[in-house]
């Protein structure tokens, strides 16, 4: 049975409005049919032939694009094309998307907004987050947390440009080339379908692999939410399950900065699963507290649940105190560790459990409901 969930949408139509480029200096914008160019307010400005590109830069109006000065400008494929939108100065090629494309003009420069329907973008995000040859249920999986975290951004964001990213730091949308068959099936069969709790669409925040058990939200981040608690995993079978890295005196020394060459890290705080939470530095020139994501970020590591060891052996420094020549890192899991494994997915459906079996284990007492748009 689905639990039926009331939608209020802020436009006409459930669409989900996607930066594809933020703050850059220029957007190209063109489609693979014929498209309607059409200002900000939808006047329509040229009917454009197909394979038509054009190039929109910021201006003392708004932005310049051909001719004409505008503050916003829509660009609108017809007979069911795509919109292509690229930045030209960066080295990444530009992609097709679904949906329509608005350009406005910020403070750092110009933003692309892709609207597209929730659907139909959820076609390539499933392609785009999973391998589109995993099993059925796995992207099936996929589907239902990507929907219920994109509606969930929707309606808490607060931005009035664009409500996700196309990136990682939201979910990742890589556009028509991530479309495949499995990922149009898995969508459509759970068309509609969110997680709720208590009436409300979850934040279904999911991550690659864990390293053997999930989190519980306030062990990582600060507050604490009924359906996200941690639970068994089942992502044995991922390549990050298991991971290690060596780093050099200099290398430590060059990312972790302001306190000369590291002698050793000190435990603070760490989750009941040993994920790290705050860590002191010890060098010879001084120390300092960093949280375990800081620590991630500036080792590039997978996941903050890792232990760091000394090598053997000892550097002289000035102040007098022994510093290890290397350090070995040795860490599980790749990502936060909240919410849905997406390895642990794949695990589960490999033992034949079914997308439904799958969300309910990862999102704990969060209900599988229909969305209805009112």
């Amino acid at each position: 049975m689905l639990w039926l969930v009331a939608i209020a949408p802020a436009r006409a139509e459930l669409d989900l409005r996607v930066s594809i480029e933020r703050d850059v200096p220029s957007v190209q914008i063109g489609s693979n049919t014929a498209s309607v160019l059409k200002d900000g307010s939808g006047r329509v400005l040229a009917q454009l032939q197909q394979g038509t590109s054009l190039v929109a830069s910021p201006d003392a109006a708004g932005l310049k694009i051909s001719d004409w000065q505008l503050n916003a400008v829509w660009l609108e494929p017809q007979n069911g094309g795509f919109v292509y939108i690229d930045n030209p100065g960066d080295n990444n090629r530009g992609r097709y998307y679904r949906g329509r494309v608005l350009v406005v003009p910020t403070a750092a420069g110009l933003t692309a907004v892709n609207y597209v329907d929730l659907e139909e973008y959820l076609y390539s995000v499933v392609g785009s987050e999973m391998p589109a040859s995993w099993h059925l249920e796995a992207l099936k999986a996929q589907a239902v947390a990507a929907r219920t975290y994109a509606l969930y951004q929707r309606q808490t964001s607060g931005n009035t440009v664009f409500d996700v990213g196309n990136t990682t730091r939201w979910q990742a949308y890589g556009g028509a080339e991530k479309e495949a068959s499995s990922t149009i099936a898995a969508v459509q069969a759970t068309q509609g379908q969110v997680l709720t709790h208590n009436g409300q669409i979850i934040n279904a925040v999911y991550h690659s692999s864990s390293g053997g058990h999930t989190e519980n939200s306030e062990d990582v981040w600060v507050s604490p939410l009924p359906y996200l608690r941690g639970v068994p995993d089942y992502d044995q079978s991922a390549p990050v399950f298991q991971w290690s890295e060596t780093f050099t005196a200099d290398q430590m020394r060059q990312r972790i900065t302001g306190i000369g060459n590291i002698v050793r890290f000190e435990l603070v705080q760490a989750s009941p699963n040993q994920r790290l939470r705050r860590v002191r530095v010890v060098g010879d020139a001084g120390s300092k507290e960093l949280t375990g994501d800081q620590i991630r970020q500036a080792l590039n590591l997978r996941s903050t649940l890792f232990t760091i060891q000394p090598q053997l052996g000892q550097i002289a420094s000035a102040q007098g105190a022994a510093a290890p020549p290397s350090f070995q890192v040795t860490g599980r899991g790749f990502g936060h560790g909240i919410g849905m494994s997406q390895y642990g997915a794949f695990g589960m459906a490999a033992q034949g459990a079914s997308y439904r079996d799958i969300v309910t284990h990862y999102y704990r007492g969060a209900i599988l409901s229909r969305i209805r748009v009112q």
